[in-house]
């Protein structure tokens, strides 16, 4: 059986080391302790969560709390995230969005950019299909 610290499964999960102790809390997840006495989840257990999680509530937010339900798009890999950077010329912008511990760029062009709201500090969606990245904007 295979046991994950929590700081290693809040990365996994994309969320905060406290979203993991509530749902140990909840008992949505067992702790365990490991031999230097520092909690841990179960590696399977953990999957069992992100599989559900995915399957039947939309993205997560970074805070654990589900996002939109995504039944009308068929883009299933999503990845919310903070925008950190816009870069612009007059057709196509370049839109850089950190998801977690991952960056995820997207060229889309400057009038959806601009009808996105989007800018550093906002927030945004990215959805992967094949090779090409859709970028919705999320309201708060």
């Amino acid at each position: 059986m295979t046991h994950i610290r929590i700081t290693d499964a809040a990365v996994l999960m994309g969320v905060s080391d406290d979203t993991v102790r509530r749902w140990i809390d909840k008992g949505d997840l067992s702790a365990h302790a490991d031999d230097s006495g520092r909690k841990t989840v179960d590696g399977a257990e953990l999957a069992r969560l992100a599989q559900e999680r995915a399957a039947g509530r939309g993205a997560a937010h970074s805070d654990g709390t589900d996002g939109p339900d995504s039944a009308g798009v068929s883009a299933r890999n999503s990845f919310r995230g903070l925008v950190t950077a816009v870069k612009s010329d007059e057709v196509m912008s370049q839109v850089d969005i950190q998801c977690g511990p991952y960056r995820v760029v997207s060229l889309i062009s400057t009038e959806a950019a601009r009808e996105l709201g989007l800018e550093p500090g906002s927030l945004a969606t990215a959805r992967v299909k094949a090779t090409s990245v859709v970028v919705e904007g999320v309201s708060l």
